[in-house]
């Protein structure tokens, strides 16, 4: 198999092909080996990669035989490092898989390696100190976002087809959109965080993955849903797979639109401009688009302050944890200034002031189910702006406390967020660009709680009328398909 083929296949393509004999998995992992090599020096995507001891039956499973990567956070495999992107938790190696890694393995994926997160995922771009700043593929001296900016630089650049992600505030959703990727953070409690916890970050952050076609969003879905032994409570399960979704009609779906964010910032040109051609682009399939009043049930400083809380108080709680188990110190040696400022700020939380932020979430959650009894889904930017040069969310950090680091990301990526503390299913969708400088521009729809079923058949309608697969970013595996064919004992 040559490179050239490889990428040109998502994951459910690979694992038919596998399933075929066409090619075994031995020989389509080393072609993604190879596209690894050929494009990590120019991005920075990858951590580490490792000898795989995974050898699934071609055909035994959904993913059976497709090359994958999982983040530096958030799962842990047996026997190989989760480091959190800090110097903190350098050396870390986990005892056993995690629910998820389970669940991958049953897929049929073939994980070998880990991929870029900020320190702690405590971040929207993916610069960590620890090994350094992740390129956009698109444009390497733009941030590729974050938290999963790893993971969507590695996708986007054709490494493998779809990436394991968290999004607690945006973390999926926001890198697939710098990246030209699709993304879905799906319906709290959709997908087990155990054994090591019932919830991260009281309830925000989910489990997902960014990948180039719906169709292989869905597959995955499908193989890691569902609730595990112990876990507080779980999204019911959706009448029929999400795969058979995203080839189902929609139907006339109610649309409402919101072009400014939350906050008092202002969607940035470029971006206003992607967003009316795809509500052109929606009005064509027969959608009652509309522009929307949408609450939030709080005022955005009130918004703002409820998640500062709950995450500093989280991350407090984690760095103590950590710095006991290696004896490292809790200073700047170990942590960045923001993670630092972020400790230092969740030490002085109460637990009044934790609980009153959780009923700032219920506040948020009833308000907007509000919107979605008027609207089907919402619709609105994924990033008011087009992906930031690498170092311009940083400039300036070490000067801010903990509430002032966060206050400034929400500013950034303030359409996001909202929907990991009503805990809804929301998706970042590549269906545009920016008309001067071809970069991708994320269009991100958000439905009720446990609606993913009409988000996967909104995309695969939006995928079908503007496809995004034959946009490819400057730095692509794909320039690579002069090289030799890639066999099994390479």
């Amino acid at each position: 198999m040559r490179i050239a083929e490889y990428v040109s296949h998502d994951a459910v393509g690979l694992a038919a092909l596998v399933a075929a004999g066409e090619v075994s998995p031995a020989e389509v992992e080393a072609v993604a080996r190879e596209a690894a090599q050929a494009t990590d020096p120019l991005i920075n995507a990858i951590v580490e990669t490792w000898p795989t001891d995974d050898r699934p039956e071609p055909g035994s499973a959904p993913l059976a035989g497709v090359p994958f990567l999982i983040k530096d956070i958030g799962v842990t495999m047996a026997g190989r490092r989760m480091e959190l992107g800090s110097r903190l938790a350098a050396g870390h190696v986990a005892r056993a898989d995690s629910f998820l890694m389970r669940r991958f393995r049953r897929a049929g994926l073939v994980t070998f390696g880990r991929t870029a997160t900020p320190e702690m995922a405590y971040g929207i771009t993916t610069e960590p100190a620890f090994y350094g700043p992740t390129r956009n593929p698109w444009d390497p001296d733009r941030s590729a976002g974050g938290s999963s900016g790893g993971a969507a630089a590695a996708v986007a650049a054709g490494v493998v087809p779809v990436a394991h992600g968290t999004d607690a505030a945006g973390s999926l959703r926001i890198p697939a959109a710098c990246t030209g990727l699709f993304a879905l953070k799906p319906t709290r409690g959709r997908v087990s965080v155990g054994p090591d916890a019932d919830e991260v970050l009281g309830g925000l952050a989910v489990q997902g993955c960014v990948s180039r076609t719906v169709r292989d969003s869905a597959v995955l879905l499908d193989a890691v849903r569902g609730p595990e032994p112990g876990d507080p409570y779980f999204a019911a399960e959706p009448p029929r797979p999400y795969a058979e979704e995203v080839t189902r009609d929609p139907g006339r779906l109610r649309i409402g639109v919101l072009g400014q964010p939350w906050g008092g910032q202002r969607t940035t040109a470029p971006v206003a401009d992607a967003l009316a051609r795809t509500v052109a682009l929606l009005e064509s399939l027969g959608h009652r688009v509309a522009e929307a009043e949408v609450e939030l049930g709080v005022d955005w400083e009130e918004f703002v302050l409820a998640n500062v809380q709950q995450w500093t108080a989280n991350l407090t709680a984690s760095v103590d944890e950590l710095a006991a188990a290696f004896g490292r110190p809790v200073d700047l040696s170990t942590l960045e200034p923001p993670t630092l400022a972020g400790y230092r700020y969740g030490q002085r939380i109460t637990g009044a002031e934790f609980v009153t932020a959780l009923a700032v979430r219920n506040r948020v959650a009833r308000s907007l189910a509000r919107s979605f009894a008027a609207y089907d889904v919402l619709l609105m930017p994924t990033l008011p702006e087009l992906p930031v040069p690498l170092g311009a969310l940083g400039h300036g950090a070490e000067a801010l406390d903990g509430f002032g680091w966060l206050r400034g990301l929400f500013d950034h990526a303030p359409f996001s967020a909202a929907f990991n503390v009503a805990g809804a299913p929301a998706m970042s969708v590549p269906v545009t660009a920016d008309a001067a400088t071809g970069l991708p521009v994320g269009a991100q729809f958000a439905a009720g709680f446990g609606r993913e079923g009409l988000l996967f058949r909104l995309a695969g309608q939006l995928e079908q009328a503007s496809p995004w697969a034959g946009r490819t970013p400057r730095v692509w595996a794909g320039d690579a398909a002069g090289s030799a064919p890639v066999g099994s004992a390479l």
